[in-house]
């Protein structure tokens, strides 16, 4: 028989493929043992670390690996108590006030240093975490120094300083006159201590403090200039031309107290301007009512009695330019009724017409729907006792009808209630409130412009009956 012959190079081959399997399978298994050992050595590792910084993580130039937030928080609470720096406050001419270091709390920001060392690798990404640790381990991680101090305990301290600076804007005011605006008020510029700028000077010094622990570091308190919403220079800028509407009331037999009201409201308004879009609040722009502020005492409407207060008349005001408002066209954000008719509104009107206020809680708004500012200008007549509330802006082509009052469940005054008074002499009558029928009122108001209805609402007013009232004199 022949013998068969295997060639050579697929003896070759064969013992090839066998040392490439050998091979193979020993790489691999070295592979998954490192792999293996390194996850093991790298368990551990974040176990040692698990309350502790990991090591190579650096903060002003100390090394934080190894250490626990509260240890970190120690250390650096211990430097800033090593500081001796006081800070000058001044205004470029004088000082204000010396202030340590200690009293604000300034130094090292020991808290946030301990969150953010102790945060690195610890982010919940294995890929960034692992990074990060090695990176940390192997070069280091360099965090940047930073700065803290209470600025509520500096803002004490210099309090007496930043309310005497304290100076608000003063708007312009305008006069309508002659086709033309003028300037009865000049616009004011306003001031306050920039405490946001002073915040980062104080910071920036943070560095310098607590590398060379310098005895004295002066700082000029810087200054912020407020400028104010409407300014005399931009006179010719607002678009007013023309009448857009007027209101006109009343008040014969007023007291000298209620004329002097009417009188001081009306002025405090006149020249006021609102801007395109803007609301007018009455409560706003009238401030404070009280003797404070010049008021004297006359009659208002107060828990269900009239009686003596400061700024009686001030509705009287707020009558007139609801009257100016509804000609104008202008929508009414916020109006409200008096709750009994009062005598002074009937006048010249008929009821339905009135807005009563109360500085802070009961307001009367309108808005501005205009393209252009709308000036408000007052006239106060005292020998006829009357009021006239006149707004100027430009007229768009609107039109306003406005009905009469209509008037319904009319219902008479209560009999008058005397009261006895001890401190009255006996006999004397003296009259405390006065009587009112009672009605439902209302009117109704359409304005057009272009031929597209724009407003059309109803205004209802619901007055009680009242009852006069007498004091008999008993003494």
């Amino acid at each position: 028989m022949l013998a068969m012959r295997i060639p050579k190079f697929y003896i070759k081959s064969k013992h090839l493929r066998r040392s490439l399997r050998i091979g193979f399978w020993f790489s691999t298994g070295a592979f998954l043992a490192i792999f293996f050992i390194t996850s093991f050595s790298f368990l551990i590792f974040e176990k040692i670390n698990q309350t502790k910084v990991y090591p190579g993580v650096f903060v002003a130039g100390k090394n934080l690996g190894g250490e626990t937030k509260e240890e970190i928080q120690k250390y650096f609470q211990k430097k800033n108590e090593l500081i001796e720096t006081n800070f000058i406050f001044t205004n470029s001419k004088e000082e204000i006030a010396t202030v340590s270091a200690k009293e604000i709390d300034f130094g090292y920001d020991d808290r946030l240093f301990a969150t953010q060392a102790f945060s690195i690798g610890r982010s919940k990404n294995t890929l960034t975490d692992t990074y990060l640790i090695l990176k940390a381990y192997i070069n280091g991680i360099y965090l940047s120094s930073s700065y803290k101090y209470t600025q509520s305990k500096l803002l004490k301290i210099l309090e007496p300083y930043s309310t005497s600076v304290e100076k608000k804007p003063i708007d312009a005011l305008f006069k309508f006159e002659n086709g033309k605006v003028t300037t009865f008020r000049a616009s004011e510029e306003g001031k306050i201590v920039d405490f946001e700028s002073l915040n980062n000077e104080i910071l920036s010094y943070g560095e310098k403090v607590l590398i060379f622990n310098p005895k004295i570091i002066k700082i000029t308190v810087p200054i912020k200039i407020l400028k104010p919403k409407v300014t005399t220079e931009s006179v010719n800028s607002f678009g007013i031309k023309e009448l857009i509407g007027s209101g006109n009331s009343r008040f014969f037999h007023s007291i000298p107290g209620r004329i002097h009201n009417i009188s001081l409201a009306a002025l405090r308004l006149n020249g006021v301007m609102i801007k395109p879009g803007g609301v007018f609040s009455f409560d706003d722009a009238l401030g404070d009512v009280s003797n404070f502020t010049g008021y004297q005492q006359a009659y208002v409407i107060k828990d269900g009695k009239t009686v003596l207060g400061d700024g009686g008349g001030v509705c009287q005001v707020s009558t007139t330019l609801f009257r100016a408002i509804l000609n104008a066209g202008l929508p009414i954000v916020e109006r409200q009724a008096h709750a009994y008719r009062v005598g002074y509104y009937e006048q010249d009107s008929g009821p339905g017409l009135d807005a009563t206020t109360y500085v802070p809680s009961v307001d009367l708004k309108f808005k501005n729907d205009t393209a252009n500012y709308i000036l408000i200008q007052t006239t106060t007549d005292l020998d006829n006792l009357s009021l006239n509330f006149s707004l100027y802006g430009t007229k768009d082509g609107r039109t306003v009808a406005i009905s009469n009052p209509v008037i319904s469940n009319q219902t008479p005054p209560p009999p008058p209630l005397f009261q006895d008074d001890p401190t009255l002499p006996k006999g004397e009558v003296k009259q405390i409130d006065f009587e009112a029928s009672g009605a439902n009122v209302y009117i109704t108001r359409e304005v057009k412009k272009n031929g597209k209805v724009l407003i059309s609402e109803k205004f209802t007013s619901n007055y009680q009956p009242w009852q006069a009232v007498y004091l008999k004199g008993t003494q």
